[in-house]
């Protein structure tokens, strides 16, 4: 089994030691190990190391048979439901489904981002179903808000009257996007950003330069931060980029999904507005920013405004096929405009 990320051994402790109910809630921000810590909570109920009691919160000893098991992906006890867009990226192969969907020809679709209806019927038998190794069944659910009302549903009843040893784990950056009754249902288990020393000397230990830069470009997520450098984004580079972008050039951010385009340039929004008013910047260092030309007043305040509005129009609309060239000419020119005080190109 991988070694857990350092800030979730307290968190999987106490969730262990304190469970009280049949389904757990883990609901904080993205990107600090929220289907990492469901996954050890499944491996410590599971695990058949003699003498270890989840209860007193014990992880999985990580050399019992189970273990082994679950390390490869394949404990007939455990069923991970993800999107399908997620699986293979988070190393859980495509399901029959998508791969009989992969091999007609026919179907252009892309990869559901949504847990469909049919997956979690399937996760509720899996859960009515004997335990193969007799230390119940698991259903980790990640990430829970990307069930739709009809899929939330299905899963209502279950946890409502769950069946036998079975237990159940949800995960969510967006618990307010779930039912209500759904997380009535669910023990909550909070979880927060990592204290910053110890988010900065594990980015360190991953190879990452000046990784305070890159937390505060990610508001704190530190697996998002390393997902960035991965991409081509480290520290240097994110520091770059309002030069870049003022002189029309889209530099680290070419190749990017439009997603992740668009959270950036609301990031350089925002502390372009911060800038204006006075404020220090939240993402980018302060040296970053000082090259753009000065902007003050309502004036500029309203040029900022006016940007931020239609990348929020954008990204409501970010699964629309734009041609992603044309469209990342037209941001690029858009954050050039306004960077440089004038009025942004609204359509």
């Amino acid at each position: 089994m991988a070694e857990l990320l350092p800030w979730l051994v307290e968190p999987l402790r106490h969730a262990l030691s304190h469970q009280r109910g049949h389904a757990l809630l883990l609901r904080g921000p993205a990107g600090v190990g929220q289907f990492e810590l469901a996954l050890a909570l499944a491996h410590a109920w599971l695990c058949e190391a003699p003498g270890r009691q989840a209860q007193d919160g014990q992880g999985a000893c990580g050399v019992c048979a189970a273990c082994r098991l679950m390390a490869s992906h394949s404990h007939p006890d455990l069923l991970v439901l993800l999107p399908e867009a997620l699986r293979e990226p988070l190393g859980f192969g495509a399901t029959a489904d998508a791969d009989a969907a992969a091999s007609d020809k026919v179907s252009k679709a892309k990869p559901s981002k949504e847990i469909k209806v049919d997956a979690v019927r399937g996760a509720v038998g899996f859960a009515q179903s004997t335990s193969a190794r007799g230390r119940g069944k698991v259903v980790v659910v990640f990430p829970a808000e990307q069930m739709n009302a009809i899929s939330a549903n299905a899963l209502l009843k279950t946890l409502e009257e769950p069946p036998g040893a079975a237990r159940f784990v949800l995960a969510t950056s967006a618990p307010d996007a779930l039912l209500p009754t759904i997380r009535s249902r669910c023990q909550s288990v909070p979880m927060v950003l990592p204290e910053p020393g110890l988010a900065r000397a594990w980015l360190a230990g991953q190879g990452v330069v000046d990784p305070e830069v890159l937390l505060a470009a990610t508001g704190g997520q530190v697996q998002d931060a390393l997902r960035w450098q991965a991409l081509g984004m480290g520290a240097a580079q994110w520091s770059a980029l309002p030069r870049q972008l003022l002189r029309g050039d889209a530099g680290a951010l070419a190749g990017w999904p439009l997603p992740q385009v668009l959270e950036v340039l609301l990031k350089l929004c925002h502390d372009g507005m911060c800038r204006t008013a006075g404020a220090p910047p939240r993402y980018f260092p302060n040296g970053a920013l000082a090259p753009l030309p000065p902007q003050q007043g309502s004036r500029a305040l309203g040029r900022y405004a006016g940007w931020q509005r239609e990348l929020n129009r954008i990204s409501r609309h970010a699964d629309h096929p734009y041609s992603l060239p044309l469209l990342m000419d037209a941001l690029v020119a858009q954050a050039q405009r306004v960077l440089a005080g004038h009025d942004p190109a609204i359509h």
